[in-house]
């Protein structure tokens, strides 16, 4: 089961390429994503395999969760791909889905690995197969977003290869047989060499820290979320950062059983709250609502390691938080391309009246905007709360307080902008085809909302709301069972 779930979506990707259409190949991605849907179903709900700590593929309680989102994340996302395909009948799709598949599979992988050197490998691959989906668009700006992500994000993995062999040296020079594998690390940990082991975590943490998009190693986010599709943004700042941050949770997970958990934590503090604080500065005054959103996701990678430098009740928000952040990113990512594709611009300045222009995104961009700021009933306000709550329960009143503080200056910072876009009246005169940004083969005031392009957000925002209000059962289960899982480890 574990083999096929990487192997499903790489087949699937193949099965693209060799498609000849460019109108039937996209609707190969939601058949893909319920067929991905099904098979992790099966493999969190079903009874689990045996287990040797030797293997390098396992399925963790911690990988439960990651992968359960990253499939419903995936599926989502897939049941809006044709028909926003369908609106971009001048660009070439065959590469675009065979990539968007390949890039599900890599990061299967990455969830799956319990070995450092094939984790790292994983995310690589992740990079690079997704790299190509950021230059859907053709032009210039969407050039030299691509070659950021590969640059910025070849440093970070460089990083986290020489972070991987001083984990190993640690292990060598403390007279131990060096390993990779991630059960023996932990197993190991209290005899591993502590100078050593500081530099490796903290060159493993910049390193993965980059693809997750910490300041100040976020500098390639709002190029490639500013440019990319939405539906590429989306699965940028869901799967692909969430996978970053599992592999950052597993090397912590080393130093924690190796009585190094206090060091890391501290890190893990200073850099979400420096990850809050730059997103917040850049905020403030974003005309580009695109790039708003990428500084967004700054903000809650940041959220995302503080709640884990917390630590108790606080792991049980961060992994919800991953959960509610990634779904309220769908509807903000996919609605701000519906907007993007009605006015052919994503500045805050040409943009306006969006609620009445095109309804129904407009109206689920203002609402996505509420929810990624905390506000109830939705679902990061519950995750953020948790957070916020272990940190005055434990007597971290500065860091709690300085949480508090920021998420103010970003809720102001972001609504500046939200609420210029979709309110007030519509320019009287939309730019021209020579005068948008994505060179559309259509008018941009030709677009209007339907049910295919409106569809999918709704079904992100629904998942919202009820988290907001309702944790099912068998998450809470998971949840609980991998918050256990890291605690135990330690």
């Amino acid at each position: 089961m574990l083999y096929l779930l990487i192997l499903f979506p790489l087949l699937m990707a193949a099965l693209a390429f060799a498609t000849p259409s460019n109108r039937v190949r996209p609707w190969l991605l939601p058949g893909g994503g319920l067929g991905q849907l099904v098979l992790a179903g099966v493999a969190i709900l079903g009874p689990a395999p045996p287990a040797d700590p030797g293997d390098w593929l396992l399925l963790d309680a911690l990988g439960k969760v990651v992968l359960g989102f990253l499939t419903v994340l995936f599926f989502i996302c897939s049941l809006y791909a044709p028909a926003y395909l369908a609106l971009r009948p001048d660009r070439p799709n065959r590469v675009f889905c065979a990539n968007l598949f390949a890039a599900l599979g890599m990061m299967v992988l990455v969830i799956l690995s319990h070995h450092l050197g094939l984790m790292w490998v994983a995310m690589e691959m992740t990079t690079l197969v997704s790299a190509s989906t950021i230059y859907f668009n053709h032009n210039a700006r969407s050039l030299e977003a691509t070659w950021k992500y590969l640059l910025i994000g070849s440093v970070g993995i460089a990083l986290a290869l020489f972070g991987s062999l001083f984990l190993a040296y640690s292990a060598f020079s403390a007279d131990l047989d060096s390993t990779l594998l991630f059960d023996q690390l932990i197993q190991d940990a209290p005899k591993l060499s502590a100078p050593w082991l500081h530099a490796a975590f903290v060159l493993l943490f910049v390193g993965y820290g980059t693809k997750m998009g910490l300041a100040p190693m976020h500098t390639w986010k709002p190029d490639a979320y500013g440019e990319a599709p939405g539906l590429v943004g989306t699965l940028l700042a869901g799967g692909v950062t969430s996978c970053a941050f599992l592999a950052i949770l597993r090397v912590y997970l080393i130093c924690q059983a190796g009585a190094e958990a206090e060091f890391a934590r501290e890190l893990l503090i200073f850099m979400g709250l420096l990850s809050m604080a730059v997103a917040a500065v850049f905020m403030v005054r974003q005309r580009d609502f695109k790039r708003m959103l990428a500084y967004s996701s700054v903000e809650h990678m940041g959220i995302l390691v503080l709640g884990v430098g917390i630590g108790g009740a606080a792991l049980y928000g961060a992994l919800l938080h991953l959960i509610n952040n990634g779904l309220t990113k769908g509807v903000l990512f996919l609605s701000a391309g519906n907007i993007h594709r009605a006015y052919g611009s994503k500045r805050a300045d040409q943009v306006r009246g969006a609620i009445r222009r095109v309804p129904f995104s407009g109206a689920l961009f203002l609402a996505g905007f509420f929810a990624i700021t905390g506000a109830p009933p939705f679902g990061p306000f519950v995750s953020e709360f948790i957070i916020v709550n272990a940190a005055m329960s434990t007597a971290q009143f500065l860091v709690g307080g300085l949480f508090l503080l920021l998420l103010g200056v970003i809720f102001i910072g972001m609504g500046s902008t939200v609420l210029a876009v979709v309110q007030g009246n519509p320019p009287e005169a939309p730019l021209t085809l020579q005068e948008t940004e994505e060179g559309m083969a259509t008018a941009p005031e030709s677009y209007r909302d339907s049910l295919a392009t409106c569809g999918p957000i709704l079904l992100f925002m629904a998942l919202v709301t009820l988290l907001g209000i309702y944790v099912p059962a068998p998450l809470d289960a998971l949840l609980k069972d991998a918050t256990a899982f890291l605690e135990a480890k330690g």
